[in-house]
């Protein structure tokens, strides 16, 4: 169904972006936030696992898994096919590589001397950070279910 157009302006678009969210039409802004999220969260990710010196060889899958979100969302920003089909799957593998960064970081905190005590978990692996990353992944699939917004070009 088509919608009427509103008037410009600051208000008017306010209006129709808090209307498009509140029908789920966020297709498009969720995918563009999704694409920076990755960079951000991809950036972060490289810089501790560095600071960690790469110490183990799993710590190089989500610097190498996060960011083909964000190519994957910029074309889901512009192509409702890549909505339905390359950022579902790009997405799910974020949240199964987060998934997993948990397990690790859980483990790699279990195996330090003394165990799941409070020191190791504050100086050890952070424990929720690659639950963290699963988000930008979340919002990735959540993007490809979400109905599309209407065409500004139009």
């Amino acid at each position: 169904m088509l919608r009427k157009r509103r008037s410009s302006g600051p208000a008017a678009t306010a209006s129709t972006f808090l209307e498009d969210v509140r029908t789920g039409r966020f297709e498009r802004t969720l995918s563009a936030l999704t694409a920076v999220g990755a960079v951000v969260t991809a950036g972060e990710i490289y810089l501790e696992h560095d600071g960690a010196s790469f110490g183990n060889k799993m710590m190089w899958w989500p610097v190498i898994v996060i960011p083909t979100a964000a190519p994957a969302g910029l074309a889901a920003v512009f192509s409702r096919r890549a909505a339905k089909t390359v950022l579902p799957f790009v997405s799910a593998a974020i949240v199964l590589n987060g998934l997993q960064g948990t397990y690790l970081h859980w483990r790699g905190i279990s195996q330090r001397p003394g165990g799941f005590s409070r020191y190791n978990m504050e100086s050890g692996p952070p424990t929720l950070a690659p639950l963290l990353a699963s988000l930008v992944g979340g919002m990735g699939l959540l993007a490809s279910v979400l109905r599309r917004e209407e065409d500004p070009r139009r």
